[in-house]
């Protein structure tokens, strides 16, 4: 019997290949792992070529893998210009909207999504958040309509509009000797045992900038990969850090206590990326004014405590 490839078996492909792991593509698309290996069998006995190779749990693409996750990607693109075409004719009763963010950004992106599609309930909405170097992946290979980044990246020419300001602030323990006092030098701050984020994180970076324009240089008693960790190693009387205040989000006040550190807080921004060139879709744009809309609604300000970023860190 003659098998025919389905828009579904390229899904499921195209999540393989983005992932690199049949389990993961079994959770993003809601499948067991019994489907999503039958859908893959079938769809190599339609190519008649092998699509992947798997070594131990990790799932490398064959030239062919590679040449069909590129076709995939163009296919499921040339619908959602469709789909999107006839949502521009409709207005905004119909429509899809990806989205992806760095970890960081969770702490306000469901936030915002969620009034965005309460707002127009007719949007397909999804929201993606991981790290850094598996959003600018995504970006390479222009997987989603809009990209949540601290940082434009420098490896693209991108369009990076700021739609919400950022803040990093200094975080201790509430007890921390230095909690209440004023005006504290960047050296004194220096001298505290730091707890950063890994190497290459935009926040790490721009303390690191700070001090080192005065002269100062800080070596950190421990680097971990989430600021949920370096939150729970401030409250364990590990250090101080500084962070995004956003960060501080659903925290009750008094939880941590805000430095008034010089030359803090450091003034960032977030930012909705999307490739140079690219004409994004009729419902990225909407969410994009929506967002710049809601810009300005959140401010820092570290006498503030926990209310340094509008009410309630965030929550606009």
């Amino acid at each position: 019997m003659r098998h025919h490839t389905t828009f579904r078996q390229l899904e499921i492909f195209e999540a393989i290949a983005r992932l690199s792991s049949f389990t993961r593509a079994s959770e993003e698309l809601y499948l067991t792992q019994p489907t999503v290996s039958m859908q893959m069998k079938k769809l190599t006995d339609t190519v008649g070529a092998p699509l992947v190779e798997q070594v131990g749990k990790k799932v490398f693409l064959t030239e062919e893998g590679r040449e069909l996750a590129q076709a995939s990607r163009d296919i499921f693109a040339i619908l959602d210009r469709f789909t999107m075409s006839v949502a521009q004719r409709r207005g905004l009763e119909k429509g899809r909207l990806k989205l992806m963010a760095i970890t960081t950004a969770s702490y306000f992106a469901p936030r915002l999504l969620g009034e965005f599609a309460h707002l127009h309930p007719g949007i397909e909405v999804s929201l993606r958040v991981t790290n850094k170097e598996q959003v600018l992946a995504s970006m390479a290979d222009n997987l989603d309509d809009l990209y949540l980044l601290g940082t434009p990246p420098e490896e693209f020419d991108v369009v990076a509009t700021p739609i919400m300001d950022n803040p990093i602030v200094v975080l201790a323990a509430p007890d921390h000797p230095l909690a209440g006092e004023k005006q504290l030098s960047l050296e004194r701050l220096a001298r505290e045992p730091w707890i950063m984020r890994e190497a290459g994180s935009g926040t790490r970076r721009a303390i690191e900038r700070l001090f080192q324009s005065h002269g100062l240089e800080i070596r950190p008693r421990l680097e971990l990969g989430s600021n949920e960790a370096i939150k729970q190693a401030i409250l364990a009387d590990l250090g101080i850090s500084a962070l995004s205040c956003h960060a501080l989000t659903l925290h009750q006040p008094g939880q941590f206590a805000v430095l008034e550190g010089e030359g803090f807080p450091i003034q960032r921004h977030w930012y909705a990326v999307y490739p140079a060139g690219r004409q994004i879709s009729v419902v990225a744009r909407a969410f994009l004014d929506f967002l710049l809309a809601k810009r300005g609604s959140s401010v820092c300000s570290p006498a503030g405590g926990l209310s340094c970023c509008g009410a309630e860190c965030g929550n606009t």
